[in-house]
C-alpha cells in the first residue's frame, strides 16, 4: 500500500510539473540535463543568473558609475550633479530619484546603525543639511520616505501614517524648490495610495502632473495603482483610465502599453481558465504593448519596462518566438515588474527565460535564427 501511495504522488508530481519545463506538440516536457536537445539560455549570450543586476530594469551606466562613487565615498555630490544635468519632465529624473532612494534604503536596512557605527545611507542626510534648497536631493529624500514607510511599516498603522505625512510634506518642499519639475508630484503618488485620498483630492494631485508631463509613463505607472481593485478603485476604473491613456497617447509614446499593466494588476491569484493567457482581453493588451514598443525610440527609458511585462505574458501565452526578441533586449537587468514582486527576482526572470528558449526550440528555434 506505501508503495502504491508513492507512485501516486510520483504520477501526481509530473502532472504539476510537466507544464512549466518544455513545450512540444503542444504540450511542454521536461528534457534530462546534458541531453542534446536540452535548452541552455547561455547559448544565447545571456548573462548567467546570478550576474543579473536587480537594481534597473535597463542599462543607465552613468547612474551606475554614481552610484558606485556615492555609496564607496558616502559623497553625495556625483548624485546631485546627475540629477541637476538630467531633464526635468523626462521619465529618466524619475528612475534615477528612485534609484538613489532606494540606495539610501537598502543601506539604511543593512546598516541601522548604532553606538559605534553611524547609520547607511547618511550621504542622503547629508546632502539634505548642506544643500537644503537643492531640487534634486529634496525629491530623492521624499521618496526614501515614502520607501521606508512601505518597507518598514504596515499601511494603517501610525507608524506608517506617520512616515507617510512626512513623506507629503518632503514633498511640497521638493515641488517648491522645483516648480515645473513632476517628480515630487509623482512622489506624492504613492502617498495618495497611502493615506487614501479621497478621489476629489487624487485628481488635483494628477492634474498637476498632466500639466508638468502629460505623457510621462511612470506617471501613469504610479498613478494606476491607485485606480486598481486593491487600492482605492476598481477593475473598470483602472482599464478605463488606462485605456483613456493609451487613446490619447503622442506618437512614439510607450502609454499604448498601458492596458497590459492593468491586466497584470488584475490578474487572478488562482486561474482555472484554460487558455486565459491566450483570451482576447490579454492578446489585446499584449499587441498593444508591442505596438508601442515598435513605435517607441529605443533609448526611451520606459521601454525596458514594457519589454519585461512583456516577456511574462508572452510566455505565459506560449509565445515563444516573441518572448525571444524581448528578452535580447533587455537580458542583464531585472528591476521592473514582475520579477521585483518576487524574493528572488534574479531567480524569477530566469525561471521565464528558460521557458523561453526551451520553448524557442522545442518549436524549431536556435541562436542561428534568433535576430538580434
Amino acid at each position: 500500500m506505501e508503495i502504491l501511495w508513492v507512485l501516486m504522488a510520483l504520477v501526481m508530481l509530473g502532472f504539476v510539473l510537466l507544464p512549466f519545463l518544455r513545450r512540444r506538440r503542444g504540450m511542454i516536457e521536461q528534457v534530462p540535463a546534458g541531453h542534446p536537445d536540452a535548452a541552455d539560455p547561455a547559448d544565447y549570450g545571456f548573462v548567467r543568473t546570478e550576474e543579473l543586476d536587480i537594481r534597473m530594469p535597463g542599462p543607465d551606466q552613468d547612474l551606475l558609475d554614481v552610484l558606485d562613487v556615492v555609496q564607496r565615498t558616502q559623497d553625495y555630490r556625483a548624485a546631485q550633479q546627475l540629477l541637476a544635468g538630467t531633464e526635468i519632465e523626462g521619465e529618466l529624473r524619475w528612475q534615477r530619484v528612485q534609484a538613489f532612494a532606494g540606495a539610501a534604503a537598502l543601506e539604511l536596512q543593512q546598516r541601522p546603525g548604532g553606538v559605534a557605527e553611524a547609520p547607511g545611507g547618511q550621504w542622503l542626510r547629508v546632502w539634505r543639511a548642506e544643500a537644503p534648497k537643492d531640487a534634486g536631493g529634496a525629491a530623492v529624500h521624499a521618496e526614501f520616505l515614502v520607501q521606508q514607510a512601505w518597507r518598514t511599516s504596515t499601511p494603517g498603522t501610525d507608524d506608517f501614517r506617520i512616515i507617510m505625512e512626512e513623506a507629503k510634506d518632503a514633498c511640497g518642499q521638493a515641488a517648491l524648490l522645483s516648480p515645473g519639475d513632476p517628480v515630487p508630484y509623482i512622489v506624492e503618488l504613492s502617498v495618495a495610495r497611502g493615506l487614501h485620498y479621497a478621489q476629489s483630492e487624487f485628481d488635483q494631485l494628477w492634474l498637476r502632473i498632466l500639466d508638468r508631463a502629460p505623457a510621462h509613463m511612470g506617471a501613469h505607472l504610479a498613478a494606476l495603482h491607485y485606480w486598481c481593485e486593491k487600492w482605492h478603485g476598481s477593475r473598470e476604473l483602472a482599464s478605463s483610465f488606462a485605456e483613456a491613456a493609451a487613446a490619447r497617447a503622442p506618437q512614439g509614446s510607450l502609454l499604448a502599453a498601458m492596458p497590459l499593466f492593468t491586466v497584470f494588476e488584475h490578474l487572478p491569484e488562482v486561474n482555472l481558465v484554460s487558455g486565459f493567457y491566450q483570451s482576447e482581453v490579454v492578446t489585446k493588451a499584449i499587441h498593444g504593448a508591442l505596438f508601442a514598443v515598435h513605435a517607441a525610440r529605443p533609448d526611451d527609458p520606459m521601454l525596458a519596462h514594457v519589454r519585461h511585462l512583456l516577456i511574462f505574458f508572452l510566455v505565459r501565452g506560449e509565445r515563444w518566438a516573441e518572448a525571444m526578441n524581448q528578452l535580447i533586449h533587455v537580458d542583464g537587468h531585472v528591476g521592473a515588474l514582475p520579477w521585483t514582486l518576487s524574493a528572488d527576482p534574479a531567480g524569477e526572470f530566469a525561471v521565464y527565460r528558460a521557458l523561453a528558449v526551451a520553448g524557442y526550440e522545442a518549436n524549431g528555434g536556435s541562436p542561428a535564427t534568433l535576430p538580434h
